[in-house]
Parts: C-alpha cells; structure tokens; sequence
C-alpha cells in the first residue's frame, strides 16, 4: 500500500480519551472537543475555496441547466423566475445563517453538530443523518444529469458513460482533499467562462444577433405567455399557473442544493473565518446573475425538446435556444461545458456527504469505523461510503436516464429542505443563546444585520416547501411518486425521536449553551492574508471579485 493510503486507526491516548469524557453534554452523549481526534487537514487554499464559492458552492450544475428546462415548461417564464427568486431567498437566509455559526466555529460536523450542540442532540442526529442521505443521492442525480447531455451525441452507450463517470468522481475524492480542491479550481474557471459567455450568447439571441437575425425581446413572454401550468387544473387557468409555479419550486430547490460545502469545507480551509466570510457576502450576487437571469427570454415554455422524460432528445434550454436561433456548432461546445459542471457538482456532493458523515461518527453518531483516516488527511471509510451511492446512477440504463434524475432529485429536494430548515432553526437558538450570554456576534468575521429576521423568514418558507412538494401525486396519484416527494419526513422523525428516546437528550437551556469549548481560536485558524501572487492567483482573485 502506499504512503498516502495508509489509514491511521485512531488510537486515543490517556489525555485524549480524558478531555472527551470531560467535555461532553448535560446528558453525556455528546463530545464537544474532538479536535485531538479529528485528522483532517486544512489543506483547501484561499484560492481553492473562494473559486468554489464564485460558481456557487460548486454545486452549479444541472439543477441549473437542466433544472430551468423543467421550471420553465411547468410554470412559464414569469412562473419560473418567481420559484427561482424565491426559493433563492430562503438558500440565501439559511446560507446567512449558516455563515454566522461557521465564522464562530469552523470545525468538523457543520450545521449537523451545531443543532446537536445549540438546539438538542436528537435534531442533530437526525438531520445530520438526512443530510448525508440528502447529498449522497444528489450525487447519482447529477451523474443521471449529465448522461442526459450526453445522450445529445450518443444514446447507446449509457452504462460505459456512467461507469466512466463514477469512477472519476470517487478517484478525485479518495486521493486527496488538495486534489478535489484543484479539480473544482479549474471546473469553476471554466463555469464561470461558461456562465458569462451564456449570458452574452443569450443577449445575441434576444436582441436578433443570432444567424436567423430574429429579434425576441419579450416575445415568448406574449405567446406562449408568462404562465404555464402542469395542465391539472384545465377549467382554471390562473389556479393552473399557480400551481405551476409550486411545480417549478422543486427545479429550483434542486438549483440550489448544496450551497452549504463552503461551510462544511471550513474544517479543511485555510483561514476558514475569513474566506468564508468573504465568499458568503457574494453569494446573493451570485444567485442574481447565475440562477434568476435564466434564459426565459430565449425559450418558449412549448418548446417539445424541454426536459419531459421521454426520450434521449431532453436537452437543455440554453442549447435549445442555440439550436431555434440557428447556431450550429456552439451547441455541441456548451453541452461539452454543461457535462463538466455535472461532473464538478457531482464531485462536490460527493465529498459534502462524506464530511457529514464523518462528523457524525467523530460525536458518536455514526460507527467509530468511519472516522478513519489517511496520512493525507482523507476520511477514506466514509468517502467509500459516500462513492457507493454513485453507482445508482446505473438505474438509468434500465429505467431510463430522466426517469432516474426525477427520482433522485426528489428525493433530494426534500432532503435539502429539512436541512435548511434546520439550519434556520439552529440559528434563531445560536442567536438567543449569544444574546442571553452577552457574546456580542458582530465581532465575528460575518455576521448578518438582518438577522434573526432571514433566518425566520427562511424557517416559513421550508415548512411550506416541504409540505408542497410532491403536491401533484394527489392529482395522479402514484405509489412512487408520493414515496420520493414524502419519504423524508416520516424518516427525518423517526430519526429525531430514536436518538431522543435512546439517548434521552433534552434541548440546551440558554445558559447552558457552550460557545467556547473545542472551538479552534481565531489565532489558531486565521493567518496574515497574502496578496495573490502568479497568474492562477490572480485569476482566483478575480473570481472572488466575481
């Protein structure tokens, strides 16, 4: 085996296993200092972190560009950007919310830890458990996705894609945290190119610059209209469209998924505190040019070619529009840009799932086994886990690649909303508990001035979304439809009373609250910045900027 594999059983000394006896909670099942056990490394640079964050949490994939396809049939192009701004909104105030906890600790475990440790135990384990389940299959998701862009050029060689696929995310994973850094370095490089030259392809289009020399304007938005809907409600048109736009909330929530791994990422960043400040104060720029400009002006909501899972010719609007405006070879080009993006989000999940499950096993929520690591600082046991979860994209070759990347998304969707809503939840507690203890929190790095009102406003919203995803299987009601649109809450409740009832944990009094103890200080996480120095410094800055 060679050096960089070789796995380092955590073998606690005396003082080790003393302070984790000490420093646990009222009920004695949670570890508050595990930093004499925790063998990652912070080995993402600023450069590796904040490129990350300039394409959106490296998370920007096919939510996005197959995503708004489906948004843009169901609700319209009005519709669409509606769902788009709003659930934009709510991933803002829980990514706010989430800042401010991860500027105060950037430690292993991200939100999952913070409600076990500010809210109750029993909350974090169970969100913590339905994020891993949240992200691992977003993982198949995205690789489901880009067998779907790929099927522009061949349809006949899926399980051979896929496997390909697979076996590239898992690699980047396993060999090093440095190495997925440098992965999603240059796949956010060419996001970025890749976004600007859309929006500037997409200002040719509408303004008649394309080869047919048509001038759209708002063309699309008079015929077809504004509004779509899913045709559920034929004999009325206006609750038809409002449906639709429910419809388009669960395109766009996918859109958004997994804006978190900037904060699960602070255990292994340099300077933690300050990147992730920084990175956070973009993001609402960000989700305006990337995910609220979409292309509605450019695509009507008829178009037959929109994604409707039913053959290989779903594609994505943006090459739809290409192809309508009589582009010929650009289409091909983006696809090959939309591929690498899936490649890079599926990537990012991929190593957000893992670190969640390895935080859960360092506080005794998971097994012990799934905390090992290797010299390079990888939690190899729970990255194999997090890989097998890859290998369900297979499901495409027998049920198809559409069918599969509905499912999965589902799913996903409602696993993503129970994660913001917990974060939420913990913050409007971390705030309290702050307020009571008179830790003055504009003093961290970031902090938010209009909290608690985001993290409120973000709580609402996810008890609405979750109880409206999936609305449809009640119109056409299938066995399959209902179990991935509402899985997630009998198993996130299950989950939440199992660990309360084992365990008999109880939530944290405000006094009781500890803010202090195995959190690194700042002197130990944060260093002089250093102006950017080479080419591929100077382009990261840029990113940041952007």
């Amino acid at each position: 085996m060679e050096e960089g594999y070789e796995l380092q059983e955590r073998r606690q000394s005396k003082s080790a296993t003393r302070v984790e006896v000490l420093q646990v909670d009222s009920s004695g099942h949670l570890p508050l200092d595990v930093s004499s056990i925790d063998l990652v490394k912070r080995r993402l640079k600023q450069r590796h972190i904040q490129m990350i964050a300039a394409s959106i949490a490296g998370t920007l994939g096919t939510g996005l560009f197959l995503g708004t396809g489906g948004a843009i049939r169901t609700a319209g192009p009005l519709g669409a950007l509606i769902a788009f701004a709003l659930v934009g909104s709510v991933a803002y105030s829980s990514l706010c919310s989430l800042g401010e906890m991860t500027s105060l600790a950037p430690i292993s475990g991200s939100f999952p830890y913070f409600a076990s440790r500010w809210v109750d135990p029993a909350l974090g384990f169970a969100v913590g458990w339905n994020y891993f389940f949240t992200t691992a299959l977003a993982i198949p998701a995205e690789i489901s996705g880009a067998q779907i862009l790929i099927s522009l050029w061949d349809s006949h060689h899926a399980a051979v894609y896929t496997v390909v696929i697979c076996i590239l995310i898992c690699a980047t994973n396993i060999i090093g945290v440095i190495y997925f850094g440098e992965t999603e370095f240059a796949l956010s490089i060419l996001k970025l190119i890749l976004i600007a030259g859309l929006i500037i392809v997409g200002l040719v289009i509408d303004l008649g610059g394309a080869p047919n020399h048509q001038r759209l304007g708002f063309q699309y938005w008079k015929n077809p209209g504004v509004f779509a809907g899913p045709g559920l409600e034929s004999r009325y048109p206006a609750l038809d469209h409002f449906l639709g736009i429910l419809s388009a909330i669960t395109q766009a929530a996918f859109a958004y998924q997994g804006m978190e791994i900037v904060a699960v990422a602070a255990s292994e960043t340099e300077n933690p505190r300050r990147n992730i400040a920084k990175a956070i104060r973009r993001v609402f720029y960000r989700i305006l040019i990337f995910y609220v400009e979409h292309n509605g002006l450019i695509v009507p909501s008829n178009n037959d070619d929109l994604l409707m899972g039913s053959g290989v010719s779903a594609q994505s609007p943006f090459v739809i529009a290409m192809q309508i405006s009589g582009i010929r070879v650009l289409p091909t080009v983006v696809n090959a840009g939309f591929i690498t993006s899936a490649f890079s989000a599926g990537n990012s999940f991929l190593f957000c799932s893992s670190r969640i499950l390895y935080g859960l096993a360092l506080r005794k929520q998971a097994p012990r086994f799934l905390t090992i690591c290797t010299k390079k600082g990888v939690p190899i046991v729970a990255v194999l886990c997090s890989s097998a979860f890859a290998f369900l994209s297979l499901m495409n070759i027998s049920s198809g690649a559409e069918t599969v990347f509905s499912w999965f998304q589902h799913v996903s969707v409602m696993g993503g909303f129970f994660g913001w809503l917990s974060i939420n939840i913990t913050y409007i507690f971390f705030y309290r508990g702050l307020q009571y203890q008179g830790i003055d929190r504009r003093k961290l790095h970031y902090w938010s001035p209009l909290q608690p009102w985001l993290s409120i406003w973000g709580l609402i919203w996810c008890i609405l979304f979750i109880l409206i995803n999936g609305y449809n299987v009640f119109w056409n009601f299938s066995a399959s439809g209902f179990l991935t649109s509402y899985v997630n809450i009998p198993i996130f409740i299950a989950l939440f009373l199992f660990w309360k009832i084992m365990r008999h944990t109880e939530i944290w009094p405000l006094d009781e609250m500890d803010f202090f103890t195995g959190i690194p200080s700042i002197e130990e996480t944060e260093h002089p910045e250093i102006p950017p120095k080479g080419f591929w410094q100077h382009v990261a800055a840029l990113g940041n900027i952007l």
